[in-house]
Order: structure tokens, then sequence, then C-alpha cells
């Protein structure tokens, strides 16, 4: 815009000594424009606007000044404003920036994640002599950063903690990690979030023996659980039969017998009139049972 002014300044000059020269209104009319056109691109090469959520860092012949703040600002005609966004900015990795791990135990998993960031206006400086645009502060600090830090931490943890168990953890883990790197250099990580995480296929065809052995060796276990409980029930059993046997025949002697046989027939004289029976073995003396008296 200043360079407009000048050239535009120059028009004018050459059209009013043109227009004096030939004696033309038209072309001394043409330099008045000319001259405000030029002042107008003049002026506004002196203003630069920020615009709201963003930061302005002011390079004049090659010195860094102060950050500017968003609004309307004065600068020299020869300075020139970086812009960076203070909205958080989303890395995404995935698809073709998926990031390899390893676990503890060597499987290869494929991790997507994405990380919310935004700069901080305090460090806008520091960040464009790192890194020069916003552009650049991604592709040179945040996406290494990032990846570096999402590989250490799989490797500290196994593969099943990795995909299953402990992914809230290693989450966590991660967003801590990434804040602590780039928060000095003027980075807020605002949000990490792991979405997925994906066993590669032979760390799968992994996964599924160990399952088919785990539930192979559960069958197993639950076979052998039945049998003991089968064969402990049968030993409750065979042990309490023997204790009642046992019981009763301490307890039946000739009398208790006797006495037993007695009441049997009593009970069968009820349907009979009379008829006489030997009670007891060896000999034992006839009873008669008249089944009409009481």
């Amino acid at each position: 815009m200043f360079v407009l002014s000048i050239l535009l300044l120059i028009a004018a000059v050459v059209l009013f000594f043109v227009g004096r020269g030939e004696g033309r209104g038209a072309f001394r009319l043409g330099a008045v424009g000319a001259v405000l056109a030029g002042l107008l691109a003049g002026v506004v090469s002196c203003v630069h606007v920020v615009g709201a959520y963003e930061v302005g860092v002011p390079v004049t012949f090659g010195k860094v000044g102060t950050p500017m703040t968003p609004g309307m600002n004065v600068i020299s005609p020869f300075t020139t404003v970086t812009t960076f966004s203070t909205r958080p900015v989303d890395l995404n990795l995935s698809d073709k920036d998926v990031v390899e791990v390893r676990s503890s135990q060597g499987g290869v998993m494929y991790a997507e994640l994405t990380v919310k960031w935004a700069v901080k206006p305090s460090k806008a400086v520091e960040l464009y002599r790192l890194a020069g645009n916003e552009a650049a502060i991604q592709q040179r600090l945040v996406f290494p950063d990032s990846r570096e830090i999402v590989r250490n931490v799989f490797a500290r943890h196994t593969s099943e903690e990795g995909y299953t168990s402990a992914r809230e953890k290693i989450n966590a883990e991660i967003g801590e990690l990434i804040k602590e790197r780039l928060a000095p250099r003027g980075i807020d990580v605002t949000t990490v979030n792991l979405r997925n995480v994906k066993p590669s296929d032979q760390l799968q065809d992994q996964i599924d023996r160990k399952i088919q052995q785990q539930q192979a060796t559960e069958r197993a276990q639950e076979a052998a659980r039945t049998a003991t409980a089968e064969a402990e029930r049968r030993r409750i059993e065979a042990e309490g039969i023997a204790r009642a046997n046992k019981i009763l025949t301490s307890s039946l002697t000739d009398k208790v017998l006797l006495n037993q046989c007695i009441e049997a027939f009593k009970e069968a004289a009820a349907k009979n009139p009379v008829y006489t029976v030997p009670c007891g073995g060896g000999g034992g003396t006839p009873v008669i049972v008249d089944g009409k008296k009481n």
C-alpha cells in the first residue's frame, strides 16, 4: 500500500506538469485526484487492524516489535505484520499421520488422537522467532513433540493396557506431558483426545490366540471344579449313609425288632379276623393277634 501511495504521488506530479505545459485543466484535476489517492493510500499503509482472537507480530527492517492486540494499530509503512490465531487449533493425528507405537512387550499399535492447542498472546514474539507463522508452529513444534510423547507413553504400557484396560490413564499421561512440553514455548494445549487405538494385524492374531487359550483354560478349570464338586458330594453322601447304617445297626436289638414286628402285625390284623405268626427268628414264640379285639 505504501508503494502504491508513492506511485500515485509520482503520477500526480507528472500530471501536474503535463497539464501546466499544455494548459489542460483535466490533467491538473487528475493530478489533484492522484494526490488525494496517494495520501489516502499512505494513511492506510500506516494502519493495521488485528482481528478479534488474533495477535500480531510487527517486523520493521528485520526488527521484531512488541505483540499487537486486537483492534486498530498504527505502524510504520515499512512494517509487516504476521498474525496468529489465539483460538484453539485442532491437530489431528490420524489417517496418514496416525502414530505407530510399540508397547512394552513389542506389540505394534496405531494410535489416533486430536491435540487442541492455541498461541499464548504474550509468547507470540517467541513463537514467531521459533517458527515464523501459525502453520509452521504446528508442523515444527506441536506435531513432532506430540508424536514423540505418544510413542514414549505407550512404550511404558503393555499391549492390553494400550488398547483396552488403561486407555483413560494413557490419555491423561499424554495430555499432561504434551502440556508440560509446549507450555514454556508459548503454546497452550487445552485438550488431548485419544480417539482410537488399533492393534496391528500381527498383534491382533496374537490377541486372538491368547483369548482362545484363556477360554480353553477356563473351560478346563470349570470342568475340574465340577468333577471335584461331584466327587465331594458323593463322598459326603457315602459318609452319611455309612453313619446312618452304623447308628441303625447299633440300635436294632432283638427286643426292638420283636416290638416292631408286633406293631406291624397289629396293623395287619385290622383287616383279618385271627391269625398266628412267628415274630423274630430262631424259634421265637408265636404271637396270636385277634383282629376283633382292641
